[in-house]
C-alpha cells in the first residue's frame, strides 16, 4: 500500500496540477469533447484553479468534483480526485452523464499549505446567497479574541501552547466547551487576523466557483456534487456531511448508500457554517434551477479523532499555525507547528491513507449507485 499512496498522495501543489492535466487526455477517452480550462488567481505564483468539464449527449445527469476549497486539504482532494478519474469515470455514461472536475479551488493555500486564501479568508466560511460579509455576524467570536488571536511572535512553543490551554481553560469555565466550539466553527467577518474569517467581500476563487455551478447546473435535471475535505470527525472512518437544507434523514442515506456515517451541518450532528460551499449549491438549486434533483456533499476525512481532547488540540494548532503566519516564529517552532498542521490536514501515515482510498472508494460506489449514475 506504501507505493499506492505515495503515488496518490502529491508531495507539491504543481505536482498534483500536472497529473490533474495530464489526465485531460484518459477522460477525453471517454469524453471525446472534454476541455481542460485553468483561471489565474496569482500569476506571480503560478496559482490556478484548474478543471476538466465534458457535456453529456444528452443532458440528464451532473457530476460536479472540487477539492482544495481549504488549500493544504487539496493533498488528500487530489488523491481521491485521482481515484474517481481512474476508477470510477470509466463506470458513468458520457451519452447522459456530464462530469465538471475542480482540481483545488484555493491553489494559493494549496501551494503554500494554509487553509486560507492569501487574504486569510476560509473559502468554506465565503460562498453567501446573496448577501454580503456582515461584520456583526457572530459576535461572541470577539469576546474569545484573546484566546484565538495571541500576537507576537512564537518563540517558546512550550510557553506559546501553556498559554493557549491556560486562556483556554478560563473560557471554559465560563462559557461551557459546546460554547466555545459553536463560536469559533461558525465563522466570522470582523477579524481579519482570526481563524475562519469569512471575508470582507466574496472571493476571486469564490466568484470563480459560482459561475462554474450556474453555468453547468442549469443544463441537466439530476447533480451530484461530491466535495473533499479534511481534518474533522473520527481519525479511521470518512463521513459524509450533507448541507442542513438536505431534507432527507441522515440515517436514511447511510441505509441508502450503504455507507456508516453520515451527518448534517447542523449543532446536533456535525456543526454549525456560514457561508459553506455545500449550501450554497442547495441555495442556487431551490432559488434558480428548482426542478432539478441535487445532492451536494463533503467528504469528510477526520484525521485527529473526535475526542474532547482532539477538538483543544485542532485549535491549538489552528491558533499557532494562524499566529506564526502574522507574527512569524522562531526556527524550532516554526518546523514544529508546521508538521502538525500538515498531520492535522494531510497525514502521511500509511494506515490512515489506507483507510481513507478504502473509505471514498465506497462512498463514492454507494452515492454513484443509489442516484441512478451506475
Amino acid at each position: 500500500m506504501g507505493m499506492l499512496s505515495s503515488t496518490l498522495f502529491p508531495e507539491t501543489y504543481e505536482e498534483s496540477r500536472a497529473r490533474f492535466r495530464a489526465d485531460l487526455a484518459r477522460v477525453q477517452m471517454l469524453w471525446r469533447d472534454a476541455r481542460l480550462h485553468a483561471h489565474c488567481i496569482d500569476a506571480a505564483e503560478d496559482a490556478t484553479i484548474d478543471w476538466i468539464a465534458a457535456h453529456a449527449e444528452r443532458r440528464e445527469r451532473l457530476v460536479i468534483f472540487t477539492t482544495g476549497e481549504h488549500g493544504i486539504e487539496g493533498y488528500v482532494g487530489s488523491a481521491m480526485l485521482k481515484i474517481f478519474v481512474d476508477e470510477f469515470l470509466p463506470r458513468l455514461d458520457p451519452t447522459t452523464t456530464g462530469i465538471l472536475l475542480v482540481h483545488t479551488i484555493n491553489p494559493w493555500g494549496m501551494k503554500h499549505k494554509r487553509r486560507t486564501n492569501a487574504h486569510n479568508v476560509d473559502l468554506n466560511r465565503n460562498f453567501l446567497w446573496n448577501s454580503a460579509p456582515d461584520k456583526s455576524f457572530n459576535p461572541d467570536y470577539a469576546r474569545l479574541a484573546a484566546m484565538l488571536m495571541p500576537r507576537g511572535r512564537v518563540r517558546n512553543l512550550a510557553v506559546s501552547q501553556l498559554a493557549f490551554l491556560a486562556r483556554l481553560l478560563w473560557r471554559n469555565a465560563r462559557d461551557g466547551a459546546g460554547k466555545i466550539r459553536a463560536t469559533t466553527l461558525l465563522g466570522q467577518y470582523a477579524h481579519a487576523r482570526g481563524i475562519f474569517y469569512g471575508g470582507d467581500a466574496i472571493q476571486e476563487e469564490t466568484r470563480v466557483l459560482i459561475g462554474l455551478l450556474r453555468e453547468w447546473m442549469r443544463e441537466y435535471a439530476q447533480i451530484v456534487h461530491l466535495d473533499m475535505h479534511t481534518g474533522y470527525g473520527p481519525r479511521y472512518q470518512m463521513q459524509l456531511v450533507n448541507s442542513r437544507f438536505e431534507q432527507t434523514d441522515s440515517r436514511e442515506f447511510e441505509k441508502r448508500f450503504n455507507y456508516p456515517r453520515v451527518s448534517k451541518a447542523t449543532s446536533n450532528e456535525f456543526y454549525e457554517i456560514r457561508g459553506d460551499l455545500i449550501d450554497f449549491v442547495y441555495a442556487l438549486a431551490q432559488n434558480e434551477f428548482p426542478n432539478q434533483r441535487v445532492y451536494s456533499t463533503t467528504f469528510e476525512f477526520g484525521t485527529l479523532g473526535d475526542s474532547t481532547w482532539n477538538a483543544v488540540e485542532s485549535l491549538r494548532i489552528k491558533v499557532l499555525e494562524n499566529q506564526m503566519y502574522w507574527y512569524g516564529a522562531d526556527d524550532s517552532a516554526r518546523a514544529k507547528i508546521a508538521r502538525e498542521f500538515e498531520e492535522l490536514y494531510a497525514p502521511r501515515d500509511e494506515q490512515w491513507r489506507a483507510k481513507a482510498i478504502a473509505d471514498a472508494r465506497q462512498a463514492f460506489d454507494g452515492i454513484l449507485r443509489a442516484e441512478g449514475f451506475v
